[in-house]
Order: C-alpha cells, then structure tokens, then sequence
C-alpha cells in the first residue's frame, strides 16, 4: 500500500469523512474501505486513536448512541479543512492514483497467475494428448473463467474509482480558487472604501490615503475623494499574485495593509483623536469582512 496516509494525511480525510456526516468509528473504517475498492482498510487501532486526538484537540465531538460512540466535526474542524482545502484536493487525487496503482498490481498478479496456469495446462495436454478431457481439465477451465471475471470487474472498479476522484479533486480545485478570487476582490473594495474615508478623515489618516494613493491631496481639499476613486479602480495590492492557497493570499492582504497603516502613522505622527478615527473605520470594515466569511459578533 502506497504512503497515502502519511504525515498527518489520514487526520485529514476523517475530518472529511465526518464533515459528510456524523459517523461511528466501524462505519469510518467501512468508508475507507470502500473508497479504496476494498483493496485497503485500515485497523481499528489505526481509525480510533486518531479519533480520539481529534476529540481531544476540539476538532470533533462524540455523543453516544445505543451503546456507540458516534463522532461529529466541530466548527473548528470546518475550519480547519477549509484551511486546507488545496491539500485535500490532492489528497484525493493521490487516493485515486494508488487506487489504480493498486489495481494494476493486481491485474499484473492476475495476469501471471492465468499465464502460469495456461503453460501448465499445455503441458499436461501434450503429456495427456490421447486422454479424454476429464474432470480436472473442466476446473482447471473453470478456474482460469473466473480468475479473468474477477480480473476485469477490479479493472472496471479501479477506472470507475479513478474517475469519480479524479472529477471530485477538479471540483475541489475549482471550488478553492473562487473562493480566493471571491476574498481577494471583498478586501480590495473594503481597502478602497477605507482609503476614501482615510482621505476625508484629515491629518494621519489623510496623509495616510495620498501615500497609497501616490502623492493624493491633503486631506480636505477638492481632489482627495477623487484620487481614493483613483486609488480603488487602480486596485491596491494588485502587485500580489494569488498563490493557490486562499487562506495565504488573505494573509498577505492584511499584512499590506497593516503595514502601510503602520508605516504612515511612524512617518506623520498620531493624535488620540485619530486613533479614534481609525478605531471607527475599522470597526466598519470588520462588520463587513465578518459579513463577508459568515463571522458573526
């Protein structure tokens, strides 16, 4: 069996599996199982240890029914694999490829136990050439009948496997990459409508929205609402090129603005006043970034 399962791998896929829907430790093993086309399961010493860890992290929860121990995924373990939603895309693809590894090992297995069993068949007919084909001959037929059978329905299995993997990782992917697009323009907008109110704000706060505006007009004169409409349809932050992980490019979006922020408040100096300025527009943003990724005070 390929290391599909390593480092950390199977932790993952049982947060899957239990974000589906609550499931006992039995039915857990029964899944894999049957993802793997029966060609792996793993122990119940593999499954319920790991369990139990993510219980004790916070990441699932237990309630017990008729006797079982019936586990569920927490909202931190939503979280959690929504975070890694880029790996779990390639989780499933590499499932699907021991998968068909899997299966050609056992067609290739296949294969050479029929051929054996055809040169031995020839050899005992030429040895035998006068005898009438008896009983052994009819099974040693029948054998190799059903060892094709098996083989071609593991082969059918196998591509069947293959290709509900394969279109579930390409889901996943695209799922993941409009959920970045969708968190990188929600930032710009709200970015956008924090520098237009910066400008308006005067002092720091204005000085603040020309900086990122390339040298906007003070605060308070005819032009600074016009040059933060500038700044916004020029797109802030757009020299940073998505990585393929949404959770990163967010990232990095919030530490360009906090260090433009803190930057321009070391160069211009700060009032209390402004800071309960700032303390309001962020206030706002966070109300519609909250809205945004569903947080709710």
């Amino acid at each position: 069996m390929p290391p599909v399962f390593a480092h950390g791998r199977l932790r993952l896929y049982l947060l899957k599996l239990l974000d589906e829907a609550p499931r006992h430790g039995y039915e857990v093993i029964r899944l894999l199982e049957e993802r793997f086309q029966g060609l792996y399961a793993p122990s119940a010493g593999t499954v319920y240890p790991r369990l139990a860890k993510l219980e004790a992290e916070g990441l699932v929860t237990h309630a017990t029914e008729g006797g079982r121990k019936v586990y569920s995924i927490t909202d931190a373990g939503r979280a959690e694999l929504a975070d890694r939603g880029g790996e779990l895309a390639d989780l499933e693809l590499e499932i699907r490829d021991s998968v068909t590894e899997l299966a050609a090992e056992i067609r290739d297995d296949v294969r050479g136990a029929a051929g054996d069993l055809r040169r031995e068949m020839r050899a005992a007919a030429s040895a035998s050439a006068t005898r009438v084909e008896d009983e052994s001959w009819k099974a040693a037929k029948e054998d190799l009948r059903k060892a094709r059978q098996e083989w071609k329905e593991q082969a059918r299995r196998a591509k069947d496997e293959s290709r509900r993997a394969r279109e579930e990782a390409q889901q996943a992917r695209r799922q993941a990459k409009e959920a970045q697009e969708r968190a990188r323009e929600e930032v710009q907008r709200i970015a956008g409508q924090l520098q237009e109110q910066f400008a308006k704000s005067g002092g720091v706060l204005g000085s603040l929205a020309g900086a990122w505006l390339g040298g906007a007009p003070a605060a308070g004169s005819a032009d600074a609402s016009a040059a933060a409409e500038a700044g916004r349809s020029s797109g802030w932050a757009a020299d940073l090129t998505a990585t393929g992980d949404p959770a990163r490019d967010l990232d990095r979006l919030l530490d360009r603005f906090r260090d433009e922020v803190r930057d321009a408040a070391r160069d211009r100096g700060v009032t209390s006043a402004q800071v309960a300025e700032a303390r309001r527009h962020l206030e706002a943003a966070r109300g519609r970034l909250g809205t945004t990724f569903g947080v709710t005070s």
